[in-house]
């Protein structure tokens, strides 16, 4: 069982078990103590799908209004032609067959990675490896592109990428505890208001059933949420 510090317990107790209006979270969560660090505030919504039929998966990718306060390291799988493009938009690393083999070899020090359609053939055969990372470039969220520098350009200032767990849950980072309320609910909203869009459409029911956002090391606060 895992051993949850003083701190964590009574910010905890004086948490609601009952859903809050978002403004009201958001400032419960920035009323939590601080750590040694600036925590991530990390939004979770559970969906009412069924994860094992594959036309009701919830995938994508979202540039907030604020972004999150954290610059991602990418790396952009193309033509030599348009490697030169994508470092100067970003990108740690950007080739084709060099970088393919670098990832091959057990490279993996990069959070996002983008491909232009022209080496998809090349890059599938890195599903082993990038897949079970959340890393495996994917039209459905914006990382195979053949818009390669602008894609790496989005990536780099904090555009997410998210898709739903065997739960049905969905978790994104939405922001720093320091950033101001505003900025938090703005970002929050975007989110939810994304989500409602790409709704499955067999998807039947309640669709979002749970809500929540809680800080990297404090609890999480319930948050009502409109379908």
């Amino acid at each position: 069982m895992r051993l949850r510090s003083k701190r964590y317990n009574s910010e905890s107790q004086a948490t609601s078990k009952e859903p809050m209006n978002l403004p009201d979270a958001v400032e419960k969560i920035k009323s939590f103590k601080s750590v040694k660090f600036d925590q991530s505030i990390e939004c979770v919504l559970h969906l009412g799908i069924d994860t094992k039929i594959a036309d009701q998966l919830v995938r994508g990718s979202i540039s907030l209004p604020h972004g999150i306060g954290k610059q991602k390291r990418v790396i952009a799988f193309c033509d030599d032609t348009d490697a030169e493009a994508a470092k100067k938009a970003g990108a740690v690393e950007a080739g084709s067959d060099d970088l393919i083999k670098k990832v091959t070899d057990g490279w993996l020090d990069f959070d996002v990675a983008i491909a232009s359609p022209k080496v998809m053939g090349k890059v599938g055969k890195l599903g082993k490896v990038l897949g079970p990372q959340g890393k495996m470039p994917s039209p459905k969220n914006g990382t195979v592109t053949s818009d390669v520098a602008t894609a790496v350009s989005e990536f780099t200032a904090g555009k997410i990428e998210f898709r739903n767990d065997t739960g049905g849950n969905i978790h994104v980072v939405v922001g720093k505890q320091s950033f101001d309320a505003k900025k938090l609910v703005d970002n929050i909203e975007a989110v939810v208001s994304f989500i409602k869009k790409i709704k499955p459409a067999s998807s039947k029911g309640t669709y979002i059933k749970k809500m929540c956002i809680s800080a990297t090391m404090s609890p999480g606060v319930l948050v009502n949420v409109s379908n």
